[in-house]
């Protein structure tokens, strides 16, 4: 059984000092792929050859709606460039952030419009993050996949079930973070068990949000086991075939990232 951990941040654990441990563990997990995703143009770089360094480690490239007023795309060129490197199979995070609101309203509408040209041009799935902003993601979306399709996923969905059902009418993935594994998360619990199986991804969101029984604790690619228990038991199937269907849609969705080799 191997499981995708399909969005993390690794540059947090380089900066701990502890990558190698963190993927050692991850591999003795079974997690066979990860994503560290890019949170700012400014350590695109970076993030690239941190990816570089690992063959079972991809990255993404965008601004995440808390850096967009720091860092506003507002034409595409820049993320479309960097998306040429061969590590990168996605683009964002990006989305909207209403809860914090560490960056304007409209120019996190503007970053999020931009990023999904650039996942449009490339034919790159954008990662999405919306937080609080429900009825305005759901406009956008709807708006761009007029202006052309693009594909992507709703990264560590926490949301309703009016923006979950728009986001599988426009043929887009759902991602499942820790949160799912929460006490109190019965509601997106009760939304989750009507998604398709063929259209679920798994994550951590590393070193954020670790699933029970790490809640408070660092989160790190290794616990993204425990969020797809949760979710194969919510589901009623079996861990392996949860395994199987959420890394299949892994690789049918960020079909530049290639599987690794067997041992």
């Amino acid at each position: 059984m191997m499981l995708v951990d399909s969005h993390c941040h690794l540059d947090y654990h380089e900066r701990d000092g502890d990558i190698d441990d963190v993927l050692t563990r991850a591999r003795e997990s079974d997690i066979g792929t990860i994503v560290t995703i890019c949170t700012k143009i400014s350590e695109a770089k970076s993030v690239q050859k941190l990816a570089a360094r690992y063959d079972n480690v991809w990255c993404t490239v965008g601004v995440h709606p808390h850096e967009a007023s720091l860092e506003c795309q507002r034409n595409p060129s820049e993320l479309i460039k960097l998306a040429k490197c061969e590590e990168v199979v996605g683009i964002g995070e990006s989305g909207l952030d209403y809860y914090y609101e560490h960056s304007s309203r409209t120019d996190q509408e503007k970053s999020f419009r931009t990023h999904i040209a650039a996942a449009r041009s490339t034919g790159l799935p954008i990662v999405i993050h919306s937080r609080n902003a429900d009825e305005d993601c759901e406009r956008i979306l709807k708006d761009e996949m007029q202006n052309g399709y693009f594909c992507g996923v709703m990264h560590c969905f926490s949301s309703g079930p009016s923006l979950a059902q728009t986001a599988l009418e426009l043929g887009l993935y759902i991602s499942i973070s820790g949160i799912i594994t929460f006490k109190k998360s019965e509601e997106l619990r009760n939304i989750i068990a009507d998604v398709p199986l063929e259209r679920l991804l798994v994550e951590t969101d590393a070193p954020y949000l670790a699933p029970e029984p790490y809640r408070g604790k660092r989160n790190e690619p290794c616990y993204v086991s425990h969020t797809a228990k949760t979710l194969a038991d919510l589901k009623k199937v079996e861990t392996k075939i949860l395994a199987s269907a959420t890394t299949n849609n892994f690789f049918t969705l960020f079909s530049r990232a290639k599987a690794p080799s067997s041992p």
